[in-house]
């Protein structure tokens, strides 16, 4: 054998050994790295931006994707700019190295395409499917593209559209498509004849280096429905505090939350995008504040009456339950109040993070007590002033992400059940 097919063979090997396959990865299930774009490992990370601005910056997110989650407007998602979390991904042949914005209130898997006749301004090289050995666009005659809500015929092709809360929207070819994700092992596991959305005309409110969204929804084509049985319906995270610490993401096997200190809720299927959960009280030491249910959840008992999504960092709720919360957290704390400095949040105390004392909250979900501790419901806005991180709504209530760091929360869709358990996720 000559030199250099001896070198071709040791190549293979070793590539082999590196690039599992589909169903050899979901045997044990595997995780992924996912970093908030406010790391210095994110793309979207500004060195000359203070911790404070990017407090404010997330808060305002926060607002702005509330419109997103209306219950009137089914069809409607979130503009790129509110996702928190990031997860770095290859698509196409050979693989392509892009960012989407990991989130549970999205439902497809999208990303700008060349040629693009609209796009936002994207610093990073963008998709180029004429340039991939396995993109192959879906005929609108497809079964895939008449279970996708808004899909029009383009030509044969099925063109896909996905109208956001601010008038704006993403339209393009609904394709498949290899995706490679690296795994926290050092493999790299690919997936082939993915359901992706090519964006070819993006009109929306963003730019930067971001490439689109990787939807972890409920809705037929999101990445956690294509994975679908191959991972049992089953995937968890963890979130670390808003640090350069990288945060979890697992599927299949790996995503299983169980022993000492494990909670579960129902997942109510009201949509098809976002996971409901029904959120009975908040207690504050012995004070209880009932949820109660809205006008709009008069019908169905007060059930489903609050969205868990990972891309949204304040928890939202509606404005009777959000003052009563804040006065029991206001009796609780003795310091001076101040005034937030960004005009955003309510309830603010002149305190180091450290010196606050803050009350522990419990938030009462059905058949789930799980304990909320500072890190969960204080964020420091500026030199010495911290404020409660909840917010009055009035478009319906978020769990947000704050409210979920240093715990596993895993979702069983088969079980229909969403799970808690405390954990240090700066240490996986």
């Amino acid at each position: 054998m000559s030199h250099s097919s001896t070198l071709v063979l040791l190549l293979l090997l070793l590539l082999s050994l590196h690039s599992i396959t589909f169903s050899e990865a979901l045997e044990g299930g595997f995780s992924v790295e996912i970093i908030h774009r406010d790391s210095s490992k994110s793309p979207f990370y500004s060195s000359t931006e203070t911790q404070f601005q990017r407090v404010a910056n997330a808060v305002r997110r926060s607002i702005n994707r509330a419109n997103h989650f209306n219950k009137n407007t089914p069809k409607t998602n979130l503009t790129q700019n509110d996702g928190e979390y990031l997860l770095s991904y290859s698509i196409g042949t050979p693989p392509f190295h892009v960012y989407g914005i990991a989130d549970t209130g999205s439902d497809m898997i999208w990303l700008q395409c060349k040629p693009c006749k609209t796009c936002y301004n994207q610093t990073t090289p963008m998709f180029d499917p004429s340039k991939s050995s396995t993109y192959t666009t879906l005929p609108y005659s497809s079964k895939t593209c008449k279970s996708v809500q808004d899909t029009s015929a383009g030509g044969d092709n099925c063109e896909y559209t996905i109208s956001y809360g601010d008038g704006s929207l993403s339209q393009g070819d609904l394709s498949v498509e290899t995706l490679t994700l690296d795994s926290t092992n050092g493999s790299s596991i690919q997936f082939p004849r993915t359901v992706i959305g090519c964006g070819r005309n993006n009109t929306v409110s963003f730019e930067g280096k971001g490439s689109g969204v990787v939807g972890l929804g409920r809705g037929p084509v999101s990445f956690i429905s294509q994975l679908g049985s191959s991972i049992g319906g089953k995937f968890s995270y963890c979130l670390a505090p808003m640090t350069n610490a990288s945060s979890r993401l697992n599927f299949g096997d790996a995503a299983v939350v169980s022993g000492k200190g494990t909670v579960s809720t129902p997942i109510l299927s009201l949509g098809p995008v976002f996971y409901y959960l029904t959120l009975e009280a908040f207690s504050v030491g012995n004070k209880r504040i009932g949820f109660g249910r809205s006008e709009s959840e008069s019908e169905s008992d007060g059930e489903g009456n609050i969205i868990i999504d990972s891309g949204t960092t304040l928890t939202l709720l509606p404005e009777n339950v959000y003052s009563k919360l804040e006065s029991a957290v206001a009796d609780a704390i003795e310091l001076d109040r101040v005034k937030d400095p960004t005009k955003q949040l309510s309830l603010c105390y002149e305190s180091s993070f450290g010196d606050l004392n803050a009350p522990v909250i419990m938030a009462h979900f059905r058949g789930a007590d799980v304990k909320l501790n500072a890190v969960n419901t204080f964020v420091e806005v500026e030199e010495g002033v911290v404020c409660l991180a909840f917010m009055a709504s009035k478009l319906g209530a978020i769990f947000g992400n704050l409210a979920q760091i240093n715990l596993l929360v895993g979702y069983d869709l088969e079980k229909k059940i969403v799970s808690f358990k405390p954990k240090d996720c700066t240490n996986q």
